[in-house]
């Protein structure tokens, strides 16, 4: 089937009381039994929900795997992917990742023995000079958040291959319209649903997608020993949410290539950083390893003072932490998103005290447009 097609029915059937079309929330916490050790395949509600066995294989169909396990925010889903590994074991981690990945990796289990180390991926050199013997895992973001650095999945799938790592990709950024990480062989894919896969700001969330029946059993023991689920409510938004994911993705899309352009072209934007842009360096990959650029922004305005201008003098565009709404957010990733990575450690990834991130929402350009061209003047 189409991509539209499975965004609109994979993973729901009419329910089978009454004929719904859609699927229903099914707000239970338990199940009756028909007798002792005889049930319908449900028992509790941190186990087993329907609601949310609809979303999980909605989400899988599209990214194309086998398995999908729903948990209730984006950092739940990596926490549960941490434990594929044990203390003693080394992580390598793109450098430049959401700073809440940083903080749950570097800050948190780091102190429960596990190694990491934060390497340029975009770079095949660094990855394979950072393989070590207790390597275990390679986790990638891309595009990276803010600084829009891809990395070659095939080649992180050949040096997982060669070293018999497990590969892991977050693709909150592009969701599965426009790039699908199991495709190029990786293990694991890992989105925090909050972002464009819900896409309405109103839902918390994050899942976990692959192929591999040994990783899904891990994962799924995981989801019910930790239970960090989401709410029968949420997974039924989100449900209703990836119908619309094709359409709304490509408006993000559109609106994000005509905005970057109009960016790249004001002398008073000293960089502007989009992979649609040709002077992107990582151009040539994103055409083969996307089908589209999405849309996320990161412009660099030169100082502080200048940011906080175009920042505090937006209407259309919302100052807000977040992304991926129908709605466009504007951010400062030095002191909201990325606080938490220490500043040395920030300026050297680029993000400066200038950088500012667009997440463009599905609005008329026009007006998106005419909005950042107000605050900059």
């Amino acid at each position: 089937m189409g991509f539209s097609t499975d965004a609109i029915h994979a993973g729901q059937i009419p329910d089978p009381t009454t004929g719904a079309v859609i699927t229903p929330i099914y707000q239970t916490s338990t199940y009756a039994q028909d007798a002792l050790g005889v049930n319908k395949g449900y028992e509790y509600g941190r186990t087993h929900n329907l609601t949310r066995e609809a979303l999980e294989k909605n989400i899988a169909a599209l990214e194309k795997g086998k398995y999908g396990i729903a948990f209730a925010s984006g950092l739940a889903a990596i926490q549960s992917i941490l434990g594929l590994v044990k203390s003693g074991d080394h992580i390598i981690a793109t450098e430049n990742v959401y700073g809440g990945t940083y903080r749950l990796m570097e800050l948190i289990f780091k102190d429960y023995g596990l190694e990491f180390s934060w390497v340029d991926t975009s770079n095949v050199v660094k990855i394979r000079k950072a393989v070590r013997p207790n390597t275990k895992l390679i986790y990638i973001e891309t595009p990276t958040n803010p600084m829009l650095r891809l990395t070659d999945l095939r080649t992180v799938k050949g040096i997982c291959k060669k070293y018999d790592l497990i590969s892991v990709v977050d693709n909150t950024f592009m969701t599965p319209y426009f790039q699908k990480p199991l495709l190029f062989g990786i293990d694991v894919v890992l989105h925090s649903t909050t972002k464009y896969i819900n896409g309405h700001s109103d839902v918390i969330g994050g899942i976990v997608i692959t192929n591999n029946p040994k990783i899904h059993e891990r994962i799924r023991y995981l989801q019910n020993a930790i239970g960090a689920v989401p709410s029968p409510f949420d997974c039924w938004l989100t449900l209703r949410a990836t119908k619309t994911l094709a359409v709304r993705m490509k408006q993000h899309n559109e609106n994000a290539k005509r905005i970057a352009k109009f960016l790249s072209e004001n002398p008073k934007v000293k960089k502007v950083i989009y992979p649609g842009l040709r002077n992107h360096p990582h151009y040539s990959l994103a055409k083969r390893q996307m089908s589209g650029y999405g849309g996320m922004i990161t412009a660099d305005f030169g100082d502080l003072k200048s940011a906080k201008k175009v920042l505090n003098r937006v209407k259309v565009f919302t100052l807000g932490e977040s992304l991926g709404g129908v709605e466009s957010l504007i951010s400062h990733p030095a002191s909201m998103t990325h606080a938490s990575i220490p500043k040395r450690e920030r300026e050297k990834l680029g993000i400066t005290e200038g950088l500012i991130r667009f997440s463009v929402g599905i609005e008329d350009v026009e007006d998106l447009i005419a909005d950042i061209e107000h605050a900059l003047k």
